[in-house]
């Protein structure tokens, strides 16, 4: 929509500047494309069954918005098995919500179970200390009277 600068002066004039970016619907984002498994074999199947060296080749390319490099990748994957691993498989049985707490609590109950491993050492190690530092307090306490 192109304005004249007129209509600019008119649309400021009675206000109608910023009605200008309220009413016209912007176009989508756009998105980047994608293809499934299935989608890149009949591509792949349909562009080698043309002649090798021919325009078909290219023309194709152009009428699917394709690239050579799509081909090259996905040849590759095709070579190596990825593609059959990209086919959509089906989901196993959902988890119930008993199932999925129980998870929860093993996973909560591993954590607390080796945080008293850590208080239980901690204890043990302060324990010791306790009676070293009363062995060292009882010796001293000898060695005075004994110096008396």
């Amino acid at each position: 929509m192109t304005l004249t600068p007129a209509d600019l002066v008119g649309r400021a004039q009675t206000g109608g500047v910023d009605e200008i970016d309220r009413t016209e619907n912007p176009a989508p984002r756009p998105r980047r494309r994608s293809f499934t498994a299935v989608e890149k074999l009949v591509h792949l199947e349909a562009y080698e069954a043309l002649p090798k060296g021919g325009s078909e080749r290219g023309s194709y390319l152009r009428r699917q918005a394709l690239y050579s490099s799509h081909l090259t990748e996905w040849r590759k994957q095709r070579d190596s098995g990825a593609l059959a691993g990209l086919a959509p498989k089906g989901r196993g049985p959902k988890r119930s919500r008993a199932e999925v707490e129980l998870e929860q609590l093993r996973r909560r109950n591993k954590t607390l179970e080796a945080e008293l491993d850590r208080t239980r050492l901690a204890l043990e190690i302060t324990g010791k200390a306790h009676a070293l530092l009363e062995m060292l307090s009882e010796s001293a306490d000898t060695e005075n009277r004994s110096k008396k």
